[in-house]
């Protein structure tokens, strides 16, 4: 009887920690899901029933609305332009980390800890504080109205992604890196054939939040595209809210809801990679 109890017991338990769970999810997700239900409203009715999370008269008319976009640009381009921007700067900041880190993590050179010191610092630095200098100085370069300052700057290395990596090729015994060296790698060797494929699940990780960090960036687009053509989907998304006139805010919400897709699919492709690339778990087993 005290066994049945005790098993009771913890079913109890199980069932009111996995209840507490589903709703604190729905309460984060209720956001997004009032997003995505309001798509499917009137434009007038959106905020009238504001207090209802599906809608009474289910409308697919925001969906082409939106998809026709704006100043004779439909939503593809704007689709086509930030995955773009998105996979360019996401391929860089995911290769030039990579090398950035096997160079603190493996090789010993003069003011490495003052240079791994400086660029921890740098993760203190919100983008407002270096963002009127760099426009300055993308300014100077002629690169305004281009993608080069939300691609380039990201193929020197990012120091969040610099210092994962590089806490995860800490957790590689370096007696593989010396038998690859006796076999008669050199250090790039070390690194492509060696460092690269065991820490894949810190280079998706890195790749994960590189894209879903670029694809949803407002602000540089905002301070460096003018044309509308150029636009990326943040940018898109903007303007169908105009505080001068009337905004088609069913709109707006159903191109919100699509742009959600390629992260949602990234994220549920990758997933497993993603959490063994935080915990940094280095070799297992």
């Amino acid at each position: 009887m005290a066994q049945l109890g005790v098993s009771g017991k913890r079913k109890i338990g199980r069932v009111i920690y996995h209840t507490f769970c589903l709703a604190l999810c729905y309460v984060m997700l209720y956001p997004m899901l009032w997003m995505v239900f309001s798509s499917f409203k009137e434009t007038g009715s959106i905020f009238t029933s504001a207090a209802k999370l599906l809608p009474e008269n289910w409308t697919f008319e925001n969906y082409g609305n939106g998809w026709k976009g704006f100043s004779g640009n439909h939503f593809g381009v704007f689709f086509k332009n930030s995955l773009f921007v998105t996979a360019l700067a996401t391929v860089g900041a995911v290769a030039s980390s990579a090398v950035i880190a096997f160079g603190f993590a493996r090789i010993r050179f003069f003011g490495s800890r003052v240079w791994f010191a400086c660029m921890m610092i740098t993760l203190m630095l919100p983008f407002q504080v270096i963002m009127v200098p760099q426009f300055l100085m993308f300014q100077k370069f002629g690169w305004n109205n281009t993608y080069l300052p939300l691609i380039v700057p990201y193929w020197f290395g990012q120091a969040f992604f610099i210092f994962l990596d590089m806490q995860f090729m800490q957790g590689i015994p370096t007696e593989l890196d010396e038998a690859a060296r006796i076999d008669g790698c050199s250090t790039f060797g070390v690194f492509y054939r060696i460092m690269l494929p065991l820490i894949s699940p810190a280079l998706i990780t890195t790749a994960i939040f590189s894209f879903i960090w670029r694809w949803e960036d407002f602000l540089a687009p905002l301070l460096y595209l003018s044309r509308p053509e150029t636009y990326t989907i943040s940018m898109a998304l903007k303007m169908f809210s105009d505080p001068s006139s009337q905004s088609d805010w069913g709109a707006m919400f159903a191109m919100a809801a699509l742009s959600l897709l390629p992260a949602f699919i990234l994220f549920a492709m990758f997933q497993k990679y993603l959490v063994e690339g935080v915990a940094t778990s280095g070799l297992k087993g």
